[in-house]
């Protein structure tokens, strides 16, 4: 499946993104393990998430079929998971087997954990280190998936010191922790996205954070309860990047997810120029939302401060497309991440970029992208949804159409995202050949 982008256009109306697809894997995770009922609204019916929610329907959770974003889960306990019938395959999901690497590492059962061709190429020593170090054993294809985790290993709490900020390796820590005997904590070089953090507080288990340290006691007790997940920031970035870059875009982007340790692209776009005002601010179930207003507006080149990446590392690739509109040059330095996401983004983004006809620089953690007229062209995904939906946006600002090869991977974070993206004036076909 394929991407036709026609050139120029502008966004405008007011839309709602779907639901945050970080906090839908991890409703998935906790409910299951909680103490009675939880009801979900707002969760993110794409392939990522589905992935989570049947591999937990495979270890003999009774989960509801998701209806316009809303589902039951009925938790079996912190105890209560079945062994699965046979390997678990979580398709693209990077987020599925790293967290659940860490709450498997605890069960009486041995599981084995897979997923597609992408992410059989995707390293999980990061994982692998720390819960080796709590007493797990896990058996990896050198530091790659499959994952095969042995179970009724006895895991202790530990204090570990990320090498690199990650979200997902300080989840899964905390997610083990859950299991083991004593103290569990996590030291972050720099604040990554709190969703496990808030969200296990929302379960009723208490979490401890002090001076850049998270940490749980094992063996606590978690309550069903009710859960309302915002519009992701990371689908509503595209449309945050394209109404800016668009001249005459005004658009609304409605209830989306403002969680200070996501909401980095915001702060980016604004230094860079671009007009985004919000409204309707307030809290929803412990994670703050509000309304966006982007309208168009002359974007500049900056260097982007380092401690806003990881508060960024999603929406990297679509704030790159705004740097190639913007004047001068925009520098990103300290992404090494975003060499081991869905693809080697910084480098998928400067093959893509200089396709396009713009200039760019890669480093070893970064890139830096200098502004220009951008050409149409075909662009190659490398089965990264972002890096597919980042280029659909560019054609706003393109001379010629681009087409934007293999984009089937879309549909694991923002199904829909294509007739989403017409309805507010991308100009954008889908076809197979």
């Amino acid at each position: 499946m394929h991407f036709f982008v026609q050139p120029g256009g502008n966004l405008s109306g007011s839309i709602r993104v779907p639901g945050d697809k970080s906090m839908s894997h991890r409703v998935i995770m906790l409910g299951s393990i909680a103490e009675g009922k939880t009801e979900v609204s707002g969760f993110l019916e794409g392939e990522d998430a589905l992935a989570t929610l049947s591999a937990f329907r495979e270890m003999g959770v009774i989960i509801s079929d998701p209806q316009s974003g809303r589902l039951t889960i009925e938790g079996v306990g912190l105890g209560g998971l079945q062994p699965p019938n046979g390997i678990m395959d979580v398709g693209n999901s990077g987020t599925s087997i790293r967290l659940m690497a860490g709450l498997l590492a605890g069960q009486s059962f041995s599981s084995t954990l897979t997923g597609d061709e992408s992410l059989l190429r995707r390293p999980m020593g990061r994982v692998i280190t720390p819960l080796t170090q709590m007493g797990a054993l896990i058996s990896s294809r050198e530091g790659y998936p499959p994952l095969e985790i042995t179970g009724g290993r006895k895991l202790q709490g530990v204090h570990y010191e990320l090498p690199v900020a990650s979200a997902q390796v300080k989840s899964s820590v905390l997610l083990a922790g859950l299991y083991a005997e004593g103290f569990t904590s996590v030291a972050e070089p720099a604040a990554t996205r709190d969703h496990t953090e808030r969200m296990l507080r929302g379960f009723g288990y208490p979490v401890h954070v002090a001076s850049g340290c998270i940490g749980v006691d094992g063996g606590g007790t978690l309550r069903g309860t009710t859960v309302d997940i915002p519009a992701d920031i990371s689908s509503a970035a595209f449309f945050m990047v394209g109404a800016s870059i668009a001249e005459g875009s005004d658009l609304v982007l409605e209830h989306v997810g403002i969680n200070p340790t996501r909401d980095g692209v915001i702060r980016i776009l604004r230094a860079m120029g671009a007009d985004i005002t919000m409204s309707n601010e307030r809290d929803v179930g412990g994670e703050p939302v509000a309304d966006l207003r982007i309208r168009s507006a002359p974007l500049r080149g900056i260097e982007i401060p380092v401690e806003e990446v990881p508060l960024a590392i999603d929406e990297l690739p679509a704030i790159l497309i705004a740097a190639a509109c913007a004047e001068g040059v925009t520098v990103l330095r300290g992404a090494e991440e975003l060499r081991v996401k869905e693809s080697d983004r910084i480098a998928s983004m400067a093959e893509g970029l200089t396709r396009l006809g713009i200039r760019n620089s890669v480093y070893p953690d970064g890139i830096a992208v200098t502004g220009g007229d951008m050409r149409g062209g075909v662009i190659e995904t490398h089965h990264d949804h972002r890096i597919a939906m980042s280029f659909a946006i560019a054609a706003l600002r393109a001379s010629d159409r681009i087409k934007v090869a293999d984009c089937a991977h879309v549909a694991t974070s923002f199904p829909g995202f294509a007739a989403l993206a017409n309805r507010v004036g991308l100009r954008l076909e889908v076809a197979e050949t």
